[in-house]
């Protein structure tokens, strides 16, 4: 019989939980092990941060969840995975073994990378709860005595739309309190023109992006270097497309969100053959690390090279269809890895987002993420903060059943229809 780890409780590790459980055999075993025991629904942090929503309202404990599952769950962080030992450390000494291991930790935010960047430094995080939490006590003394705000996503970050989401997310709440007129904002993103989102653009992403920040008196910089952080104070490389430096900005802030870059977590950096040198898992076609085969990847944690070079480098995202595409074949794999057999099935690496803007939003649809693709389509419109809502309540929905039916694909038809329904 054989014993399934999985490391990480998010996005990934959740739904890979409900998966697997459903595919043991008699006698197999699974636990789950997350340094958090709460799991949290990432995609609304940004309504947190200006408290339209509570963290009660997006989080649930892990461990009841699991349990119904017949699941064992360890809420201790990893201090050091072993693939050659088929080992995971623990943070309070504990080894757990494996018979296969699944690694869906997300990534580590390298805040550090950046002189005083990050909620230990003088801007804020919206990509955990507890930051938002703390964005959003930041917010209530911010439109007490409103002033400018930077946004935006630094260098090698990998997941562009939050920021933008942020950024009108800010604007709509500020408009409602009367107060829009007394907050410049400016953007300031690494991507090469607004709407690259790390994915070379998609469809008509810049255009209608631009056009949403002209409309809502948002400049912007790009292909943008943030090299340093000061209370009140950021310094941004404004760069030429050939990669030369072109002007220094230096700007005055009351507020800041920067979105950080991601790397790999520390139990797993820097293990040769396991990770990349950011530390993200190496795998292949089928989820699995082509040295350590009994050991697969899913979500952020994945090494993805970039959709295309960058004069500022950026890295790709891995939206929530994807990691739900990657969870499917993992778990498939892994249960005919148990009978013997090669596995045989493969994620659809295509990227869907539902981007949320306040008032109204943005939806991409790119099959596959990098191009030539498919389909090739961006829209906006209240339809889409609407459908955000109702997605949110669809996925706690979901964790709270236990259930491992395929909500984001549920979402990607839901957009394909409405976008047929537009080019009629």
């Amino acid at each position: 019989m054989a014993h399934i780890v999985i490391l990480g409780a998010g996005i990934g590790g959740m739904p890979a939980a409900y998966e697997m459980s459903d595919k043991l055999r008699p006698g197999d075993k699974l636990t789950v092990i997350s340094n958090y025991a709460m799991h949290h629904f990432t995609p609304s942090n940004p309504w947190v941060a200006v408290d339209w929503r509570k963290r009660g309202d997006i989080e649930v404990d892990i461990a009841p969840l699991l349990a119904k599952k017949k699941v064992d769950f360890i809420p201790v962080g990893a201090k050091r995975v072993h693939p050659d030992k088929n080992q995971i450390e623990l943070d309070d000494g504990q080894v757990v073994e494996y018979d296969y291991l699944v690694i869906a930790t997300g990534p580590k935010l390298a805040f550090e990378e950046v002189e005083g960047l990050g909620p230990d430094g003088h801007t804020h995080s919206i990509c955990h709860v507890d930051h938002a939490v703390e964005a959003e006590k930041a917010w209530q003394e911010f439109v007490k005595d409103p002033g400018h705000i930077v946004v935006g996503a630094v260098q090698m970050a990998s997941c562009y739309g939050p920021a933008y989401e942020f950024a009108m997310i800010m604007d709509t709440d500020l408009r409602k309190r009367k107060l829009r007129d007394k907050v410049p904002m400016t953007f300031v993103t690494a991507e090469p023109y607004i709407g690259h989102l790390g994915l070379g653009g998609v469809g008509d992403s810049k255009g209608l992006i631009e056009s949403v920040m002209r409309d809502r008196h948002i400049k912007w910089i790009c292909n943008a270097k943030t090299t340093k952080v000061e209370a009140g104070k950021m310094y941004v490389t404004e760069h030429n497309e050939d990669g030369t430096p072109k002007k220094e900005h230096v700007l005055d802030f009351k507020y800041s969100m920067m979105l950080p870059a991601f790397k790999g977590i520390d139990a797993v950096f820097g293990i040769e053959g396991l990770t990349n040198p950011r530390g993200f898992i190496l795998i292949d076609a089928f989820q699995r690390n082509p040295k350590f085969k009994n050991v697969y990847s899913v979500g952020v944690c994945v090494a993805i090279p970039p959709v295309e070079a960058t004069p500022v480098p950026t890295g790709a995202p891995k939206t929530g269809y994807m990691i739900e595409s990657m969870v499917s074949a993992t778990v498939h794999n892994i249960r005919e890895a148990m009978e013997g057999k090669e596995p045989s099935h493969k994620a659809t690496w295509n990227a869907v987002c539902l981007a949320d803007f306040g008032d109204n939003g943005a939806c991409f649809v790119a099959l596959p993420q990098i191009p030539p693709r498919n389909v090739n389509w961006f829209s906006q419109g209240k339809w889409v903060h609407l459908a955000k809502i109702a997605f949110e309540k669809f996925y706690m929905r979901k964790i709270k059943k236990g259930t491992s039916e395929h909500v984001f694909e549920k979402m990607v038809l839901n957009a394909l229809g409405i976008m047929k329904l537009k080019d009629k």
